[in-house]
């Protein structure tokens, strides 16, 4: 990480978040492993507080995804929030949110600032949401946690070479916002014959508690890899979330994605011991995801009191579930679909911009969740919502890439009334 002169663009300083040998955190990278890995970079936005001149550096994991033998130890400044003085470089404080990752969850979004009030005392606090659908609260002037981290054991890779952390961090507020881990009682059973071919599919995985690491592929006794829930798809991911300063409320989407994580040994591909052999997305049952909906969500947290307020399916139930002979008779209306909305707070609502299968834009109740307002849009949204004011009148802006049979567009609403000009959809 560098910092420059916006003036004349000089180089000010350098943070390396792979820790040089003398530096803080290089004896987290054990037997030279810090000179030859990569990544460890920041690949989703910072944020910065201007008054108190600090930058949050939401960091990525270290090469490789799904495996780490190559680099034991727990690989700082690797899926960790650092805090820099943006003045000089120096870190500030930092905290790890995943020891020696091989889940591939790194950090996917631009941390939020947000001033909360927690038990009467006013706090700088700044909350990064993750992958695994946790969500970390620190003091951002201190870095000190809002609330209890706690390490606990987690499942051990059985892997030869490998050696996982015994331990990962979970934050005791807020509470996790999405499904996490895989068990038989989040299969899908909606009718006993749904109920019976899940149990079937998932017999073929090693499945369990957030953390359970990968395997070999077709090892323990055939097992065709670790079902990851939340995957590396899952939970929050570059949408983040969206805060409320008034209120000190936090709004975050999240996919209830699984991961096929396995390895195998393939020197034609890599000098590595092993390499990955899994995928994105996890085994169907009918046509259907093997666990039980929504599969994706909205879930508003109040950051005050770390409680959970509301949680609600993201949009609406796509034609091909609703269609699927399996669910014959079922009602389907509050499964949900597995896309993220993009989320914007203004003083009154939260608007929600929808993805893949259900191309919409919804106003919500902030307090609730309810929608108020629901308007179809001609496309996938490839981007957040964002909202300007000009001539006493507001202007929400909504970026549509996949248009069918048409270029992307940017399509801009407003309250007809609010001014003598008409609403204009402007498109580019």
């Amino acid at each position: 990480m560098r910092g420059y002169d916006v003036h004349t663009g000089k180089l000010l300083w350098t943070f390396h978040t792979i820790a040089l040998a003398g530096e803080f955190g290089n004896d987290t990278w054990e037997n030279g492993s810090w000179k030859y890995t990569g990544n460890t970079a920041v690949w989703a936005p910072m944020s910065a507080d201007e008054e108190l001149g600090y930058v949050y550096l939401p960091v990525e994991m270290p090469t490789g995804d799904v495996y780490g033998g190559h680099r034991r130890g727990n690989n700082l400044f690797g899926d960790s929030l650092v805090c820099l003085d943006a003045r000089t470089g120096k870190r500030i404080w930092h905290y790890q949110l995943v020891h020696h990752d091989t889940w591939d969850y790194d950090n996917p979004a631009a941390p939020v600032l947000l001033d909360i009030t927690v038990n009467g005392r006013r706090i700088k606090a700044v909350a990064q949401v993750t992958k695994q659908a946790f969500t970390f609260v620190f003091d951002r002037v201190t870095g000190e946690p809002v609330w209890p981290i706690e390490e606990r054991p987690v499942p051990q890779s059985d892997v030869p070479g490998e050696k996982s952390s015994p331990t990962q961090p979970f934050p005791t507020k807020p509470a996790p916002f999405d499904r996490q881990g895989l068990t038989e009682s989040h299969l899908i059973d909606f009718t006993p014959k749904l109920k019976a071919e899940a149990m079937r599919v998932a017999s073929q995985y090693r499945s369990g508690l957030v953390f359970t690491p990968p395997i070999i592929r077709d090892s323990d006794g055939g097992k065709r890899a670790t079902l990851q829930l939340p995957g590396a798809g899952g939970g929050a991911n570059w949408q983040g979330a969206a805060a409320d300063p008034e209120t000190g409320f936090l709004f975050i989407p999240s996919s209830t994605d699984p991961y096929t994580s396995a390895l195998t040994h393939d020197p034609k591909r890599s000098t590595m011991d092993y390499i990955a052999a899994g995928g994105l997305g996890g085994p169907k049952v009918m046509g259907l995801p093997l666990f039980k909906p929504p599969w994706g969500r909205i879930t508003a947290y109040d950051l005050n009191t770390g409680d959970r307020l509301w949680m609600i399916p993201n949009g609406e139930t796509t034609d091909a579930v609703k269609n699927n002979p399996a669910l014959k008779g079922i009602d389907t209306s509050k499964f949900g679909n597995s896309t993220r909305a993009s989320l914007l707070v203004t003083k009154t609502l939260l608007f929600a911009a929808s993805g893949r299968g259900d191309p919409a834009f919804r106003a919500l109740d902030k307090k609730t969740g309810a929608v108020i307002f629901k308007m179809n849009l001609p496309g996938t949204t490839s981007g957040g919502p964002m909202t300007y004011l000009m001539n006493g009148r507001e202007y929400i802006v909504v970026a549509v890439a996949e248009v069918p049979g048409g270029a992307p567009e940017l399509v801009a609403l407003t309250l007809p009334g609010a001014s003598k000009e008409p609403a204009r959809r402007e498109e580019n």
